[in-house]
This record gives C-alpha cells, sequence and structure tokens, in this order.
C-alpha cells in the first residue's frame, strides 16, 4: 500500500506524460544510478553476496541428476567456454515449443529431457544458484537479445505490455522507467529497467532474485494481478527488456537497494 501510493504521489509531482522510447545513445545500467557503496559491493566478488550463488552453482553444474546421472557438464563441460555469452542471448526461441523461453525455462529444460529430473521451483536456492552460474561467464558481454527474427511478434508483444497501463493506478512500465528515469521515488533513483544484472541481489530482499521476480513486484505495486512466474507475458516482457538493452553489457549477479 505504502509502496503504490508512493509511487502515485511521486509520478503526479513529476508530471507523467505520454511514453516515449529513450534513445539508443541515453540508455544507462541501473549501475549508473546506484551509490557509490552499493557499486563496490558489485564490483567486488569477496563483497558481492551474489557471489554465493554463483558458488552454489558451480557445484550443482557439477552435480549428476536424475534418472539419467548426468550434471550438466557432461553435455556442456566447462562452462567458462561453452556458457559464455549465452545469458546474453536469452531469452531465446525454442523450436519445441514454438515461444520464447528464458534462462530459467531452459534449464528446467535440459533438467527434464536430458536429465530426467524434475524441474526446479521458481526462485528456489537451486534455480538460482544455477542460473546465476550460467550468467557469470557472460559478464561483461554485450546483450544480443532479439537478433532472431522468429522473436519479432514475442518482442512486439512485451513491448506492448511494457506500454499498456493497468491497475488501480493506472500505470505502465514506461511511465516509470521511460518518462521519468532518474527522478526519485521514496528517496531512490528510478532507473531504465535495462536487466542487465539479473539474477542480482536486491538489499531489501536481501536474497538473490530473478527478472520475474522482479516484475510481479512492480506489476503488484501498482495494484495489478501478477502473472504467474513462467507465464509467457513475463518471457515476453524479459524479452522486450533484453531485446531493449541490446549492446548493453552483462553484469551478472548484480546488486541493487
Amino acid at each position: 500500500m505504502r509502496f503504490s501510493g508512493a509511487i502515485a504521489a511521486a509520478l503526479l509531482a513529476a508530471g507523467v506524460v505520454g511514453a516515449a522510447e529513450i534513445p539508443q545513445a541515453e540508455r544507462r545500467s541501473g549501475y549508473d544510478f546506484m551509490k557509490p557503496d552499493t557499486k563496490a559491493m558489485q564490483d567486488e566478488d569477496t563483497a558481492n553476496p551474489g557471489m554465493l550463488w554463483v558458488l552454489d552453482g558451480e557445484a550443482l553444474w557439477k552435480r549428476k541428476a536424475g534418472g539419467a546421472d548426468k550434471a550438466c557438464a557432461d553435455c556442456h563441460d566447462d562452462a567458462r567456454t561453452s556458457m559464455k555469452g549465452v545469458a546474453a542471448r536469452y531469452p531465446a526461441f525454442d523450436k519445441t515449443t514454438g515461444r520464447p523461453l528464458d534462462l530459467e525455462q531452459r534449464i528446467n529444460s535440459c533438467r527434464t529431457n536430458q536429465q530426467q529430473a524434475t524441474p526446479l521451483p521458481f526462485e528456489s536456492r537451486e534455480l538460482l544458484a544455477l542460473t546465476a552460474f550460467i550468467a557469470r561467464q557472460s559478464q561483461g558481454a554485450p546483450i544480443e537479445t532479439g537478433a532472431d527474427p522468429q522473436l519479432a511478434p514475442f518482442i512486439a508483444k512485451g513491448r506492448e505490455l511494457y506500454m499498456q497501463r493497468q491497475g488501480q493506478l493506472n500505470l505502465a512500465c514506461a511511465n516509470c522507467h521511460d518518462d521519468n528515469w532518474d527522478k526519485k521515488l521514496a528517496g531512490a533513483a528510478i532507473t531504465q529497467a535495462h536487466p542487465t544484472g539479473y539474477p542480482l541481489y536486491r538489499l531489501e530482499w536481501q536474497s538473490l532474485g530473478s527478472l520475474q521476480r522482479r516484475l510481479r513486484a512492480c506489476i503488484s505495486g501498482i495494484r495489478a494481478q501478477a502473472y504467474d512466474h513462467g507465464a509467457p507475458e513475463l518471457v515476453e516482457l524479459e524479452l522486450y527488456l533484453m531485446s531493449r538493452a541490446r549492446r548493453m553489457v552483462m553484469e551478472a549477479p548484480g546488486v541493487r537497494p
């Protein structure tokens, strides 16, 4: 309630205007809006809490699982080579389902089809750890998501959702992140919503979390009904945000307030 009221008050004070996309030359990572102490936490591996999940993910990468008694490493060998740049291309088009999958869904698809293991629950320690470990291999790589022409209709759906007003506050993602970026909301800077650091550690959460967790929190914050984890709408919104951040560099695991 307080969060939603703060959003409404901040946007009314700023003057909510019609959404206009941020020019490529003006696009900035959320890192740029952070205070020096939070930047320092992200920059130093020994201080970055997200690295605890990366280390867990490295162990899981080598651990055999499921009826096939196989580890990720049995197929993909050394992740430092095989997974380099992979997270920078997700969500990616999946031929089997005919639609995009995000990285968490791809991990679970491999578990089901290759390891004959049960899928890991969304936001579970294990799924976040594997995602963080894989994403870490792309740190510093430019985001390439959206280059596949098969993704075009799904990117369009994600953009439509990003621009769509919804909830009791009748706000769109774009009203905060395109129209009012770098203004303050409850004392914190409004960023441009580029998902360069996910999965990331939020000080507010005291935990690592996925992009979908953040999107669901934002949707609830405008008093709209949040989509379930893994819903096509969330994946399409993820896809649009990643394609919008093309040529920016991956930072995972990021740290945010």
